[in-house]
């Protein structure tokens, strides 16, 4: 979907460096120290306009949140939607996914979520698919050996696809759900995508998984 331009995006982005990090890489190994604790750290990829990772800091303070974002006119709404939120613990990265371990260290991530990924449905396009194989291999690389990733979805052909990716990548499925607001999961927060499908009647995929074989 094409974002509307924002022309105030950069200044925004000026004025907020304790919130949105300018120089994400210089904090590999060290995120701790920036949300000033040791709490296990969990990073969203295609963080949207925040809803999310705000509802989520908010249910589980004990944690801390990163959320990755490439779209500019995209992150500095997540960043209003955080400061409207007053979490703490929460901090944005205006960076690409494919550089995710230029950003962390192995074993520095405890989950990992992506929330209605673009689906690439042309065959072309494949290795953009967050759910491809070179990106399974960097999501292994960061999170820790019990490490979750839980991926939603309202796309069934990319549901489909991801699990078949994750299968032949030897991940292991602790859930599969192909319904998941008939379940009323009470720990599930919605994503912005998520309230427009789900109120059409669209259903809501998830998965979660692991990596057995790391370490």
């Amino acid at each position: 979907m094409r974002q509307r331009n924002k022309p105030w995006a950069d200044d925004f982005l000026q004025e907020n460096t304790d919130l949105v990090i300018p120089n994400p890489t210089e904090y590999k190994n060290k995120w701790h120290e920036l949300f000033g604790n040791d709490n296990p750290i969990h990073v969203e990829i295609g963080t949207g306009k925040g809803q999310f990772i705000a509802g989520m800091a908010k249910q589980f303070p004990e944690v801390n949140f990163i959320g990755i974002e490439l779209a500019k006119s995209v992150i500095v709404s997540a960043a209003q939607k955080v400061q409207e939120s007053e979490q703490e613990n929460i901090r944005l990265i205006n960076e690409n996914a494919e550089n995710l371990i230029e950003l962390f260290t192995p074993d520095e991530i405890s989950t990992i979520y992506l929330n209605f990924s673009d689906p690439w449905p042309k065959n072309r396009h494949e290795k953009r698919r967050l759910t491809f194989h070179t990106f399974l291999s960097r999501y292994e690389n960061v999170l820790k050996s019990d490490g979750e990733l839980i991926f939603k979805t309202d796309n069934r052909g990319l549901f489909e696809y991801s699990l078949t990716s994750f299968s032949h990548y030897g991940m292991l499925l602790n859930e599969v759900s192909l319904d998941l607001h008939a379940s009323n999961d009470p720990e599930n927060i919605m994503t912005e995508y998520e309230e427009k499908f789900s109120a059409k009647g669209q259903p809501i995929y998830r998965c979660k998984a692991i990596f057995p074989n790391k370490n």
